[in-house]
C-alpha cells in the first residue's frame, strides 16, 4: 500500500523526493513504490464570495449588509487577473490531488505543508473541500534537508493532533473574511473619495496604520527645544590632552543625579570664563572590563529589520520572499518564526552545522560550539526556532539570496564565537573654585577582544584617555560651549514598524521604535533586557498580525494607497490620514484591542480557547461596526457635490459643506445620496406651534448665521416673547433639534 504527500509548493515535493529516493516525475506528482509526492500552489482554495452565497450580494447595497453566512464555504481559488473565472492551474491540480488520494492503492494522505497556522489550514481545507475519509498525517518539519525529511517520516503524527493550530488557521481567515467583507464594502459605499474604487478595512491593516500616523503627528507637533553643554580640554603633564564634558548635580524628574545639559549659555559661559589658567585635580578614576555579547539570533521581524536597514531598495515582503526562497532550497530552516532562540533537541544538528560551515574561514580557530541558555532555550520557542543555516553549502546563489544568506550564517557563527571585551574608563575632574560647583567626567573605551564583531568586520569607535592617576593635576587648555538642537522623532523604517507591530507597540527595555540603530550598538546590558521583555511580549502572541503576514501587510498599505515611501521612511499619505482621524470604528486603530484579538488567535493554538468563542466576538463586532459606518457623517465634508441645474442653493449644510436646496416639502443637503440627513421640513410641527412656518429667508439666516431670531412667536400659554432659534444635532440620537435663545 502507498501514500500520498501533500507539500505546500513543488519546491518542497522535489526536496521530499529526493529525501525519498524517488526519481519518477509525472504530471503535477512523483511517483514512488510506497510514497506519491504532490503539491499545492499555496492556498487552492478560497472561501465563498459574498454572491457565492446569495447572487444577489453581487451589488452592494447598504440593507444588505451585515452579510455574514451561517456556514463558511470553499470553492477552487479565482483567477489572478479575473475574478469571476476559476484559476485553471489550480483547478487542474486539484484534479491530480484527488485522483491520487483516490487511488486503490492509496491508505493514507500525509499532510506535509508548512507547519504553522497558515500551512495548516492549507492542506486541511482541501481535505474538507474532499470529505476525506481516509486516515490523514502530519509531517511536521523545520528545514526540508534529507536528513530532517527522512526523520520527519519517522515521526509522522495524526493529523487531529493538529486540531488547534487548524482551529487557529480557519478562525483567522473566517474573522478576516466577516471583518473585510462587511467593513470594506459599507465603507467603500458610505465614504466616496475622488479617484479611490475601494477602501480596505482590515483587523490587521488599520492598527499599523494608526503606528505611522502617530509618529507623523508626533513629528508634526513637535515643538525643537534647546540646552548646552561645556566640553574642556586638558593637557597632562606629560603633554597629552583629552576632553571632559562639564556635569552638576540637578534635580531630574524628583531625583538628585548629574547632568550635563543646562538652558542658560551664559551661565556655562561665565564657568568657561572662570576656567581660564585654572588646573583640576583627577579626583577619581574607574576602569572596568565589560564583555559584550553578540545579537540574538534572527527571528523574521529582526532579519528582516537587518536587511532593510543595511541595504537600499529592500522591503521587509522581499526579506520574507528571499527566505522563503532559501527555506525552498533546504539551505535555511523555516523563516517565518518570532523566536530568537534554539530548541533544546537541536544541539547535535547545530553542532553538526557548525562544524559544517565554519570550514576555511579566517577566524576558524576561534569558533568553539557551547550549548548555553543564550542559544538554547525551550521555554523562549515558540512552534519554530530561530533562523540559521542548515548543513547544504549553497550554490549558485542569487545577488539577493547572497545578502540574506550571509546574513543568517553571520549571525548564527557569531553565537559560537568569543565574546568581545572592552575596557571602559572614567575620570572624574575637580577644579576648586567656588563658581564651578559640578566636575568633569571624562570617558574612554578600548576594545580588547574582538571576537564576534570580526565577523561581520563591526568596527568600534576607541576613546583613548592618557594614562593619569587619582590626585595627579591637569591643566585647563581650552572650553567650548555647545548648543544643541533636539531633534524631532525620526519617521518610521521599516524595521521599527516591525518591532512595534511584534510587541504592539509596548515599550520593550529601551525606546526601539525610534532607534535606527542595528542591534550590535546596543550596550550588552539593554540587549539583555531588550530581549527578555521582547520574548515574554511575543511568546504571549500579543502582536499586529504574526510573523509570516506583516511584511504582507505593509505592502498592502502602499498598494492601496494608505502610505508612501520616501527613502526608507514611511508616512500616511492624505487618504491614510483621513481614515484614522475620520473612520468611526476607533476599536481597529487600538493596538491593546489588535493585541487581544491576535492573543485569543494564539490561545486556540494552545487549545486555551474555543474557536466558536472567537467567531462570535467577531461577528457581533462586525454587526456594530456596520451601523456605526452606516450612521457616520463624519467624512461627508470630504465629498463636494456640484448643485444640480436647475436648483438654487440657499446656503452651505453645516454637516458637510454642500448646497441645501429648496424642495417640495422642505429644504435638504444635495448630498443625501450619500448620507447627509440634513433636512428642515417647512410643515414643521415645533415653529408651526410658535405660530411661524418655515420660508427661504429664515432657512438663509439661519445657515448664514448659525441661528435666526424671532419677534412675536407664540407660547403655550398664549404669551408672545422674541427669541434665537438653532438647529442643532442631538450627538446621542443623530437627529436634529430646535434649541431656544431668549432675547
Amino acid at each position: 500500500m502507498a501514500k500520498v504527500i501533500i507539500a505546500e509548493k513543488p519546491s518542497v515535493a522535489k526536496n521530499i523526493a529526493e529525501a525519498l529516493n524517488i526519481k519518477t516525475r509525472k504530471d503535477g506528482y512523483f511517483e514512488g513504490e510506497d510514497y506519491l509526492v504532490t503539491w499545492a500552489f499555496g492556498h487552492l482554495l478560497q472561501l465563498y464570495d459574498a454572491k457565492d452565497y446569495d447572487e444577489s450580494m453581487k451589488g452592494w447595497e447598504f440593507s444588505k449588509f451585515p452579510f455574514i453566512p451561517d456556514n463558511f464555504k470553499y470553492k477552487i481559488k479565482s483567477d489572478s487577473l479575473n475574478r469571476n473565472i476559476v484559476d485553471k492551474g489550480a483547478e487542474k491540480q486539484l484534479r491530480i490531488i484527488k485522483s491520487l488520494i483516490d487511488r486503490e492503492n492509496v491508505d493514507g494522505v500525509i499532510s506535509a505543508t508548512d507547519f504553522d497556522r497558515e500551512g495548516q489550514v492549507i492542506a486541511d481545507e482541501l481535505f474538507i473541500y474532499f470529505n476525506e475519509e481516509k486516515p490523514v498525517y502530519r509531517l511536521l518539519l523545520n528545514e526540508w534537508t534529507p536528513d530532517e525529511v527522512k526523520k520527519g517520516m519517522a515521526a509522522l503524527k495524526p493529523n487531529e493532533e493538529m486540531q488547534s493550530l487548524q482551529d487557529a488557521g480557519i478562525g483567522r481567515q473566517w474573522a478576516d473574511w466577516v471583518i473585510g467583507i462587511n467593513l470594506t464594502s459599507v465603507a467603500t459605499l458610505r465614504y466616496k473619495f475622488e479617484d479611490v474604487k475601494l477602501l480596505n478595512i482590515g483587523r490587521v491593516l488599520l492598527p499599523t496604520l494608526k503606528i505611522i500616523y502617530d509618529r507623523d503627528k508626533e513629528i508634526r507637533e513637535f515643538v525643537a527645544t534647546t540646552y548646552h553643554k561645556l566640553n574642556v580640554t586638558f593637557k597632562t603633564q606629560n603633554n597629552e590632552e583629552y576632553d571632559g564634558m562639564y556635569y552638576e548635580t540637578k534635580n531630574v524628574e524628583g531625583e538628585e543625579k548629574l547632568d550635563e545639559k543646562f538652558d542658560e549659555k551664559d551661565y556655562l559661559k561665565n564657568i568657561a570664563k572662570a576656567l581660564e589658567g585654572k588646573s583640576a585635580e583627577v579626583v577619581e578614576k574607574q576602569t572596568e572590563k565589560k564583555k559584550e555579547y553578540p545579537p540574538y539570533l534572527f527571528n523574521l521581524s529582526n532579519l528582516q529589520g537587518y536587511v532593510t536597514s543595511k541595504y537600499k531598495g529592500w522591503t521587509s515582503d522581499k526579506v520574507l520572499k528571499v527566505a522563503q526562497s532559501l527555506y525552498e532550497k533546504k539551505l535555511i530552516t523555516y523563516p517565518r518564526t518570532a523566536s530568537i532562540v534554539l530548541e533544546e533537541s537541536l544541539v547535535d544538528r547545530t553542532k553538526k552545522v557548525l562544524e559544517t560551515l565554519k570550514r576555511g574561514l579566517p577566524y576558524e580557530g576561534e569558533i568553539k560550539f557551547a550549548k548555553t541558555k543564550r542559544i538554547f532555550d525551550n521555554s523562549k520557542v515558540e512552534s519554530h526556532s530561530a533562523i540559521v543555516p542548515t548543513y547544504i553549502i549553497p550554490k549558485g546563489l542569487s545577488p539577493d539570496e547572497t545578502i540574506v544568506y550571509k546574513a543568517v550564517k553571520n549571525r548564527f557563527i557569531m553565537q559560537f564565537m568569543p565574546i568581545a571585551e572592552f575596557e571602559e574608563t572614567k575620570i572624574t575632574s575637580k577644579v576648586y573654585d567656588e563658581k564651578i560647583k559640578g566636575v568633569f567626567v571624562s570617558k574612554g573605551k578600548v576594545q580588547i577582544v574582538e571576537g564576534w564583531r570580526k565577523v561581520e568586520k563591526i568596527e568600534t569607535k576607541d576613546t583613548i584617555l592618557p594614562l593619569v592617576m587619582e590626585k595627579e593635576m591637569v591643566d585647563v587648555v581650552g572650553t567650548k560651549v555647545n548648543t544643541v538642537t533636539k531633534k524631532p522623532p525620526k519617521y518610521h523604517s521599516e524595521k521599527t514598524l516591525l518591532r512595534v507591530m511584534e510587541t504592539c507597540g509596548k515599550s520593550i527595555g529601551k525606546e526601539v521604535s525610534n532607534d535606527e540603530d542595528d542591534d550590535e550598538n546596543t550596550s550588552p546590558e539593554t540587549q539583555e533586557e531588550t530581549s527578555e521583555e521582547l520574548m515574554k511580549a511575543i511568546l504571549s502572541g500579543f502582536s499586529i498580525g504574526t510573523p509570516a503576514t506583516r511584511a504582507e501587510t505593509i505592502k498592502k498599505l502602499k498598494d492601496i494607497g494608505y502610505i508612501t515611501t520616501k527613502g526608507k521612511n514611511l508616512t500616511c499619505t492624505e487618504l491614510g490620514t483621513t481614515m484614522v482621524e475620520m473612520f468611526p470604528v476607533r476599536e481597529l486603530f487600538d493596538l491593546e484591542y489588535t493585541g487581544r484579538l491576535e492573543k485569543t488567535l494564539s490561545d486556540i493554538e494552545k487549545g486555551l480557547v474555543k474557536k466558536e468563542t472567537f467567531i462570535n466576538h467577531i461577528c457581533e463586532f462586525t454587526k456594530s461596526s456596520v451601523e456605526a459606518i452606516k450612521n457616520d457623517t463624519s467624512m461627508l465634508s470630504k465629498i463636494k457635490v456640484e448643485l444640480p441645474e436647475g436648483t438654487e442653493s440657499v446656503g452651505n449644510c453645516p454637516i458637510c459643506g454642500n448646497p441645501v436646496i429648496e424642495g417640495s416639502k422642505g429644504f435638504g443637503c444635495c448630498n443625501w445620496k450619500n448620507g447627509c440627513k440634513y433636512t428642515i421640513w417647512k410643515n414643521d410641527k415645533y415653529i408651526e406651534s410658535m405660530g411661524k412656518t418655515v420660508t427661504k429667508e429664515m432657512v438663509e439666516l439661519l445657515l448664514k448665521n448659525g441661528k435666526v431670531g424671532f419677534r412675536n412667536l407664540k407660547s403655550k400659554k398664549g404669551n408672545t416673547f422674541a427669541a434665537y432659534l438653532r438647529y442643532e444635532k442631538d450627538e446621542a440620537t443623530g437627529y436634529f433639534n430646535w434649541k431656544l435663545e431668549f432675547i
